[in-house]
């Protein structure tokens, strides 16, 4: 699933690409494709300027290619293996420093490696931030995990106000978003 705004597509620059990476067949690792269903759905039309919403599930390469457009934030949104109780929402802000190396697998999604080796597609890492929620189950399975479904509304007002902060326009609806002033950094 796609949903892009008006204003921005391949060679355009700028932008915030909001990504929804997981296994819809892995439980909880859904979580990422969830979300941004949701969000495609409730924002529709009213998507700000510049912003992109796509599900890339496990496609690893689609979301490389894509970052070589040149966009100038980047919002993923995925199952995080957080450490602390199921369905807990922890937002990052991702740097080059803590991406250290992975190796790229074109048929797969790892996102540390897609944006780790993203400088040898001659791609360069936009600001950065990730949505993760803390998983219950990643087992073989469809359908998302009581706890970690009860986070997705959670990660959408997450993911609003990311797209407030970081869209060219400046904003985005607020609707169920919360203040978000400064995403904590972890590594």
């Amino acid at each position: 699933m796609t949903c892009t705004a008006r204003g921005h597509g391949p060679g355009l620059p700028g932008g915030v690409l909001v990504a929804g990476i997981g296994n819809l067949f892995l439980g909880d690792d859904g979580f990422g494709p969830e979300v941004v269903r949701r969000l495609a759905a409730d924002l529709g039309e009213t998507l700000p300027t510049g912003v992109r919403i796509v599900d890339y599930g496990i496609r690893g390469m689609h979301l490389a290619y894509d970052l070589l457009d040149g966009y100038d934030a980047l919002v993923l949104v995925d199952a995080y293996p957080g450490g602390g109780p199921p369905g807990e929402l922890t937002v990052l802000k991702v740097g080059p420093d803590d991406l250290g190396t992975g190796e790229f697998d074109a048929h797969g999604m790892n996102p540390v490696a897609v944006l780790a080796n993203l400088d040898q597609l001659g791609g360069t890492l936009p600001l950065t931030h990730v949505v993760g929620c803390t998983p219950a189950d990643v087992g073989e399975g469809i359908g998302l995990s009581e706890a970690v479904a009860a986070a997705v509304p959670r990660a959408q007002a997450a993911v609003r106000t990311l797209i407030r902060q970081l869209s060219p326009t400046g904003t985005a609806p607020s609707r169920e978003a919360a203040p978000l002033s400064d995403p904590p950094r972890r590594s």
